[in-house]
């Protein structure tokens, strides 16, 4: 008879060691489908929530625009996902028109292959329409708190955050600056997310010619910015700190969570075993999203003690994933 190996470390729920509230079972509802004019394809939403619980805070997932033809969409970032939901949140992750498999990278469009205008508005469409979207989801409706709503996201998804908090870039198509604070958003985390517009000096910078004007003057409410002490990459930047802006660059107040050693999959957010992940590891992976959940905690309930807990166990750790600073 073959022995039964237990299962110690739950991928979905596993902490690392952070102070976090035991999971509960979660459900995860798609496609939501909002119709939006002149949009090539309609705004497909997946929510993943508790399936239990009331007055449920929100956070809308922006996903990044990687080489997958799956995870740059809602179909990937499950290790983020599905803890999130099983400790408490309702998330809302969009596909957005930059998507691999959509097939709209190449289209004739001058906001392809990034879309970053439309993506910013898919964010403001998902928090227009969150009623409609709760009633959609069986079960779902009356337990949402449309009052605390947070913005997360990686990469390109961290970009479209910052242009939802003040960040701008400027539409090429007619000069007009792209980008301003949404107040409806009471958190905001930007994971790995480009730098500054005038040091993107790569090869990047000819295909990726909207982030060539990235600009954080403007942005000036309280962001989390999280990056990877490795998440360097001369494609895009010669920097070495390029990713690390939205913190520098930004009008105070902004706190950094910097990760020793992280790359810029930060150990497999996006899916668990994915190619593009080049620092694979699952602790890792659960160190950012618990922290990232007690940050949010703390944003959207001012009372919660989850970030000093959870940043208190960081300072102590014998060997400390990472560190936070504030300015």
């Amino acid at each position: 008879m073959q022995e039964t190996v237990p299962v110690t470390k739950d991928p979905s729920t596993y902490a690392a060691g952070f102070p976090v509230p035991a999971p509960t079972p979660v459900s995860s509802h798609y496609p939501v489908l909002i119709d939006v004019p002149g949009r090539p394809v309609p705004l497909a939403v997946r929510v993943t929530a508790p399936a239990t619980g009331t007055e449920l805070p929100v956070i809308v997932f922006s996903h990044g625009h990687g080489p997958s033809t799956f995870v740059p969409s809602f179909h990937g970032y499950g290790p983020l996902v599905d803890f999130w939901a099983a400790h408490g949140f309702v998330v809302l992750q969009p596909t957005h028109l930059d998507a691999t498999f959509l097939g709209l990278r190449e289209a004739d469009d001058p906001d392809a292959p990034l879309y970053l205008k439309s993506r910013a508005d898919d964010l403001r469409r998902i928090v227009d329409g969150l009623g409609d979207i709760e009633r959609a989801v069986p079960g779902l409706a009356g337990r949402v708190d449309t009052g605390r709503i947070a913005a997360v996201g990686h990469s390109a998804g961290g970009h479209t955050v910052g242009l939802v908090s003040g960040q701008t870039i400027t539409d090429a198509s007619d000069g007009s600056t792209v980008g301003a604070v949404d107040e409806r958003f009471g958190a905001r985390v930007m994971i790995a997310a480009p730098g500054r517009g005038e040091d993107l000096d790569g090869p990047a910078a000819q295909p990726y010619a909207p982030l060539t004007t990235t600009a954080f003057d403007g942005m000036t409410p309280k962001v989390l910015v999280v990056v990877g002490t490795k998440d360097q990459n001369p494609f895009f930047s010669g920097r070495q700190d390029w990713r690390s802006d939205a913190y520098t660059a930004a009008p105070v107040p902004k706190t950094m969570l910097e990760i020793f050693d992280a790359e810029h999959g930060l150990g497999g957010i996006s899916a668990f075993d994915a190619a593009e992940t080049t620092d694979e590891n699952p602790d890792r992976v659960a160190a950012v999203r618990a922290l990232v959940w007690a940050y949010l905690r703390s944003e959207l309930y001012p009372r919660d003690p989850a970030w000093p807990r959870a940043t208190a166990v960081l300072a102590d750790s014998a060997t400390p994933v990472g560190r936070v600073e504030s300015r």
